[in-house]
């Protein structure tokens, strides 16, 4: 039973935009100069000015970080009058000036002093009123150019974050450095002696590399141990020795070994398909040949002074940004910072780049990304790219001041200075067979690439259209992003409902829109996966359906359901307050930061939405539908168009004896996405939502037949019997009179949420030991996952009145239990209005105790959730034989418990044996 949590699918604002949770988890410009002065940000008194005649403002993990896109939007740097760019001021020093430093944005985008005191003053011109920026923010940048951004909090209290962000990863490397942004990653910081001095203090410390950047980072308490010194400057000396790394040869010998194991250990089915799939999507740019991992016969190769021209180019005070999290004074750490880090200059590290010729080369990169990338003309934070916009006309006016960069380099009469986007063919290649553009109609180009793998078990198919990120500085910008996100949701609901039709093409499907520092775009993406022999109707479903949405938009029902959820959502964040945690925190002000967008407190955050989503008319959403879904719509003559390459991936199995219905090639491909793209699809239709699953007078006539009663709780080990009638702490324990044992615990940690768990002892032990069917408790939960329909109410009526009641729900079978977890609201819920008309709805709490109610006495079995719930079964375990860690570990558990099935896979026949009577036997 799929219910998806509304707050998931549409979002906190500390998130970005989701796909539905549900029963099922998912299976996946031109700016002018700025003023010589160093600015300091004090949202108390604004920005304060220290005259530096020699000063410049040029700001201009290790675990890897999992494949994701991020959902924030870049802020509007186009503007003439505004200062967001710097210059270098020359040092007095002999020394000459490094090589690779050059005038451009600061990383603090909105924050950037000047920038910010200009937008609070209402001295930049927007469309509507500003955003407001978070009170207790606060950033400044050094004499040398170095950038930092501090926010105050207390959750957990006594302890803070410092990460800090160089700006440079993969995506910077030239031809011979494929590869040493993550090696010197690990050298700079696993070879800190400051950063040993961390060990044994409860702090936590490590790095990663990105196509855009690498990050360092401290998790700390405050004080010692001891209690006896501060924290912050141990772990700000940490992070400067990673500014000053010695790259000693013994150490880069060391991580040497350890960059080559983690590239054995990331070298899964999923990782290369990760790689088509980006590659594709990023062939224009340098993106699609500069993976993180690198090359090993590189990595093999490099030496001292390879790592140390490659940090001593990268690793400046104009080209990092700190930020810094936690229960700390503000005026202390402004302090600490320029003590730690002030000493630093970039002519200091160009003076050490010691190989000549990549030194020049650097030089050359360094003029490319300023002359024309995504990373001059929008965020420093993004990767030096540019890339095949595919937009609709109306949004063509965002790009007019970027419109060089978006030229192709090399046309009929201009010579190629530089190849940034590495568009030649270069001898460390990887040989990749790429399809060519297809026009499917005049100005509609589709790229499509087919990935073949015998490791692969399922197909799945991704579409693609990138767009430019947009800036929400302002009112309207926030209301177009409050539309954008209400389409995803409904669409999303709409395309789980479709996933569980009595024979559902896709087995998971996902539309979104998500925003991107790491590739320095947004990108629309439809995912899906299907049984190989159904490809060509899973794609011509998933098509189908977002068509409808760009075509007819949304319902009215779907709007006030989805809207509502936003702004209950958004209250419950900020109904948290100071309890949101450093990580949280600072994760969304990183993103925040990356793209420019306004950083607001989550206070603000629900100000702002309530006040937008009052007068959020269903137009404005269908606009955005139509938006959003343009380059899918827009490969039909006739209908609303957008201009530029459309993205097609499809990865299939590959195997010598397939069947006709399971080949794929490209024009088999491009043939099922255009009969997709010309079928005719009808608007759907409300769907009648309950407000109560249980109406007061069923619940009355139950009272009566049988009256609810308190008894005390009881124990066998031992502890006391607690009373039937008193509040306990730190558990109140009781039974009901039918039997059913209650414990309940009050959690301040997160305001206006609950945790409901329903345990059924028993689980995969109780199949022997009570006679039921091999794996009919485990295929029977997964059943009830599946289904979702009570009494009189469908499936379709369930789900949505988990979406209106922001209820989630997840139903396991492990080797002990059967477990029901519930995750609700406790406030007020699936209201509608807003302001003075709001009607308010039940609690989220008396809807999840209807939703259990409802699950123990009338839920509804069907064949169909049975079907779906043995194919994922069967799916799963013939993955074990494709995969060498899954098998390894079923290997490891058979030998440990002597075979015994609980802790097994379930194989293929003994699922296929299940009946419906047999899981419903089991469960109930």
């Amino acid at each position: 039973m799929r219910l998806p949590i509304a707050s998931a699918i549409l979002a906190s604002t500390l998130a970005s935009y989701a796909a539905s949770l549900s029963f099922v988890p998912s299976t996946r410009p031109r700016n002018a100069l700025a003023p010589p002065s160093i600015a300091i940000y004090h949202p108390q008194n604004g920005p304060t000015s220290k005259s530096k005649p020699s000063s410049h403002f040029l700001q201009m993990n290790d675990d890897p970080p999992k494949f994701s896109l991020s959902n924030l939007f870049s802020s509007d740097n186009n503007s003439s009058n505004s200062s967001l760019r710097g210059t270098v001021t020359k040092s007095k020093s002999s020394t000459e000036p490094h090589p690779s430093a050059r005038p451009h944005i600061n990383p603090l985008n909105a924050l950037y002093p000047p920038h910010r005191q200009a937008l609070e003053e209402g001295k930049v011109a927007l469309e509507s009123p500003p955003l407001p920026i978070h009170p207790a923010v606060q950033s400044g940048v050094l004499d040398n150019g170095f950038s930092w951004v501090f926010l105050p909090n207390r959750s957990p209290s006594g302890r803070f974050e410092a990460h800090l962000q160089v700006f440079s990863g993969s995506a910077d490397e030239l031809e011979p450095q494929q590869g040493i942004a993550h090696l010197t990653e690990h050298v700079a910081y696993m070879g800190s002696r400051k950063r040993e001095r961390l060990f044994g203090t409860g702090s936590q410390t490590n790095a990663y590399t990105d196509f855009h950047h690498t990050v360092f980072y401290a998790a700390c308490p405050t004080t010692t141990p001891r209690g006896d010194a501060h924290m912050l400057p141990m772990a700000l000396d940490a992070l400067c020795d990673v500014m000053e790394a010695r790259c000693e040869p013994s150490r880069i010998e060391k991580e040497r070994q350890a960059v080559l194991s983690e590239m054995t250990m990331v070298n899964t089915i999923e990782y290369r398909v990760e790689c088509q799939i980006l590659s594709t999507l990023h062939r224009e740019n340098r993106l699609a040949k500069r993976f993180p991992i690198g090359k090993e016969r590189l990595i093999q190769s490099w030496q001292q002074d390879d790592v140390k021209t490659w940090h001593r180019t990268h690793y400046r005070p104009d080209n990092v940004l700190l930020y810094v999290v936690g229960d700390l004074d503000p005026n202390f750490v402004e302090k600490t910072i320029q003590e730690k880090f002030g000493h630093l200059t970039a002519e200091k590290q160009g003076a050490e780049m010691k190989i000549p010729e990549l030194k020049k080369e650097a030089a050359l990169l360094a003029d490319a990304v300023v002359g024309g990338t995504m990373k001059q003309a929008q965020s420093w934070h993004y990767p030096p790219v540019r890339h095949d916009f595919c937009v609709v006309d109306g949004v063509k006016d965002i790009l007019e001041s970027s419109d060089q960069l978006l030229k192709k380099e090399g046309g009929d009469d201009e010579e190629v200075p530089y190849d940034i986007h590495l568009q030649k063919p270069y001898s460390m290649d990887d040989k990749v067979n790429f399809l060519n553009e297809a026009e499917l109609r005049p100005g509609k180009r589709l790229r499509p690439h087919i990935f073949k793998h015998e490791l692969l078990q399922n197909f799945s198919f991704h579409l693609f259209a990138k767009r430019p990120v947009e800036p929400i500085r302002d009112l309207k910008s926030f209301r177009r992003s409050l539309a954008r996100r209400i389409c995803l949701a409904a669409l999303q609901i709409r395309l789980n409902v479709n996933g569980r039709s009595d024979d559902p093409a896709f087995t998971f499907v996902e539309f979104n829109q998500l925003d991107s520092a790491r590739e320095g775009c947004a990108v629309c993406s439809l995912d899906m996966t299907a049984e190989p022999n159904r490809w060509k109707e899973a794609v011509c479903k998933s098509i189908s359906e977002i068509r409808k949405l760009g075509l007819y938009g949304v319902t009215p029902g779907e709007m006030e359901r989805y809207a509502s959820a936003l702004l209950t959502d958004a209250e419950q964040l900020a109904a948290q307050g100071d309890m949101i945690s450093h990580g949280d925190q600072l994760a969304y002000l990183m993103e925040t930061v990356a793209n420019g967008h306004t950083f607001m407190s989550p206070q603000q955050s629900y100000a702002v939405t309530e006040h937008a989503l009052a007068s959020l008319t269903l137009e404005e959403v269908n606009e955005a539908a139509a938006e959003l879904c343009a380059h899918i719509t827009g490969l039909k003559d006739g209908e609303i168009s957008s201009n530029g390459v459309v993205v097609a991936v499809a990865c299939t199995p590959k195997s010598s004896d397939a069947s006709p219905e399971t080949m794929v090639n490209d024009d088999k491909l491009c043939a099922a996405i255009m009969e997709a793209c010309v079928m005719d699809v009808e608007p759907v239709e409300d769907v009648v939502v309950p407000h109560t699953l249980v109406t007061p007078e069923e619940l009355q006539e139950a009272i009566v037949e049988n009256p609810p009663k308190w008894e005390s709780g009881q124990f066998s080990d031992g502890t006391p019997n607690t009373p039937s009638d008193r509040i306990t702490r730190p558990f109140t324990l009781r039974r009901l009179g039918n039997g059913i044992r209650i414990g309940v615990a009050q959690n301040t940690a997160e305001s206006q949420r609950g945790h409901l768990r329903l345990v059924a002892p028993g689980g995969r032990d109780a199949e022997k030991r009570l006679g039921f069917k091999k794996g009919s408790l485990a295929v029977g939960a997964r059943a009830m996952q599946e289904g979702g329909s009570f009494g009189k109410f469908t499936r379709e009526q369930v789900e949505l009145f988990a979406v209106d009641h922001l209820i989630m729900v997840e139903i396991n079978c492990n080797e002990e239990s059967l477990v029901m977890d519930f995750v609700f609201p406790t406030t007020n819920v699936g209201n509608t209005g807003y302001g003075d008309s709001k009607q308010l709805g039940i609690t989220g709490t008396e809807a999840v105790i209807q939703i259990v109610r409802e699950i123990l006495i009338d839920f509804n079995w069907e064949e169909d959730a049975l079907g779906r719930s043995k194919q994922s079964y069967r799916t799963a375990h013939e993955s074990l034989g494709k995969s060498l860690e899954g098998k390894s570990t079923e290997m490891i558990m058979e030998a440990l418990s002597s075979g015994d099935e609980r802790f097994l896979s379930i194989d293929v026949d003994t699922v296929n044996a299940i009946t419906l009577e047999d899981a419903k036997n089991a469960v109930m």
